[in-house]
């Protein structure tokens, strides 16, 4: 099923399932996508669905319908398009080819981790960290014959830029983000939870940032709800 991101400024607003056939976009109250906004037109735009394809009209609209930056009448709509009607951006998610092909946020901010970098971040002290509360018992996790604790579970959510609404699990022991000459910086997943570590920036000490915060050259840990900008991107950290 595909859907629908609608985002002002960066910060995501609202998101629709596309379960029909057609859906209408404007200021009015009688849209399915709905932006009260005096820069779009009362109906601004439409979106056709014929079975795995949808396509996009301009309704005439004042100040035009924009997608990728390009000034459109009419387009068929490709997983991770952007929508822009006045102020506002909708991405288009194509629920389909998205588990098909890589995330466009993957492709862009996700490094392949050289040997360079896995050394840092091995070689990165930790900020200190409270000690697991006790529980009396066993851990929680451990099976009922003494297993092993079960490994954390987190994601990152994109809330800012092009990508935003996206997410990424952290399934891997390091996952290395950012951009190449700008800011690059590691998540490493450990027995006790998820470190954020400085690998690189283009600007000596640019680190990246955790609810605004620069997290410094140490591994800072990281709390479920904790924002981290790196490159320009704010994401969204939460875990279970």
């Amino acid at each position: 099923m595909a859907r629908l991101i609608l985002s002002l400024d960066s910060q995501v607003l609202a998101e629709y399932n596309m379960n029909k056939e057609r859906y209408t976009i404007g200021r009015l109250p009688d849209n399915d996508v709905r932006i009260d906004n005096p820069a779009v037109s009362g109906h601004h735009a439409l979106i056709i669905n014929i079975l795995n394809d949808s396509f996009l009209e301009d309704l005439n609209s004042t100040n035009g319908t924009y997608v990728n930056g390009k000034l459109i009448k009419k387009h068929a709509l490709q997983h991770g398009d952007v929508i822009t009607c006045g102020h506002h951006q909708l991405r288009f998610v194509d629920s389909q080819a998205s588990e098909n092909e890589p995330d466009e946020f993957e492709k862009t901010m996700v490094i392949q981790p050289s040997a360079a970098i896995e050394e840092r971040v091995r070689a990165t002290k930790a900020e200190p960290s409270p000690p697991p509360p006790k529980t009396g018992g066993r851990a929680n996790g451990d099976a009922a014959g003494g297993g092993a604790i079960a490994p954390p579970k987190a994601k990152l959510q994109v809330l800012s830029g092009a990508f935003a609404g996206r997410e990424l699990e952290l399934v891997k022991a390091l996952t290395t983000l950012g951009r190449p000459g700008v800011q690059v910086a590691a998540i490493t997943r450990r027995a006790d939870g998820f470190y954020l570590v400085h690998v690189d920036s283009g600007t000596p000490d640019d680190f990246p940032l955790v609810n605004g915060t620069p997290i410094g050259p140490q591994a800072r840990r990281l709390t479920d709800n904790d924002v981290i900008t790196l490159a320009g991107v704010k994401m969204g950290f939460f875990t279970g």
